[in-house]
């Protein structure tokens, strides 16, 4: 079974039919579904349970538009990619949701092979944000679990300082800066120095 089977997609459509036939698609390939009849109603309702991705339509009256539920979201660091569906091929209207993040802009009535390729693109935007995102906590948490001699060891290692150089800025002797450096190596599981040096870039850039 591949990750996309166990990922959702969210259906937001106030057209009822079309979203059973959506949803009769999307479960035929494999696909988790939770429907909604419009923005307010996906508001309510979702809660973020795994990869997934939406599936949105442009216009829904009585509600925000799904550009202006796009634009909602993406100010949510779980915000989930968006394909959007619409019955109006306006190009200009295409290009802008692009632009603001959408996976793909695609005019009703869809083809069976590009929602599906959307839908799996979108799915894998949406995985690789959270794996990145869960790399972060264990560099976080990696660093956190370091003494604070330590953290000083580290910043100095990855500054390229000599293991004797960072004795001697430390008062102590060589063999403990080792110690200590194979400490850090240890509780960030990495084996080479590079990678802490890949470390430190992503910790800064955070």
């Amino acid at each position: 079974m591949t990750e996309d089977t166990q990922a959702t997609v969210h259906v937001i459509d106030d057209d009822e039919s079309l979203r059973k036939a959506l949803a009769r698609l999307l479960g035929a390939a494999g696909f988790r579904v939770c429907s909604y009849t419009g923005a307010g109603d996906f508001l309510l309702n979702w809660h973020d349970d795994g990869p997934g991705c939406i599936l949105l339509d442009v216009n829904m009256p009585g509600g925000p538009s799904g550009p202006e539920l796009q634009q909602a979201l993406a100010q949510r660091v779980d915000a989930l990619p968006v394909v959007f569906l619409t019955g109006n091929g306006d190009i200009n209207m295409g290009i802008d949701a692009m632009k603001t993040g959408a996976v793909d802009f695609l005019t009703k009535p869809v083809e069976r092979d590009a929602l599906l390729g959307a839908v799996s693109a979108a799915i894998a935007r949406d995985q690789a944000r959270r794996d990145a995102q869960a790399r972060d906590r264990d560099l976080h948490a990696g660093y956190a679990s370091l003494s604070p001699r330590e953290r000083e060891v580290f910043a100095q290692v990855t500054a390229g300082r000599l293991n004797k150089q960072i004795a001697g800025d430390l008062g102590t002797c060589e063999r403990t800066i080792k110690a200590h450096r194979a400490h850090v190596m240890e509780k960030f599981h990495v084996h080479r120095f590079i990678d802490l040096i890949k470390i430190a870039i992503r910790l800064d850039g955070k």
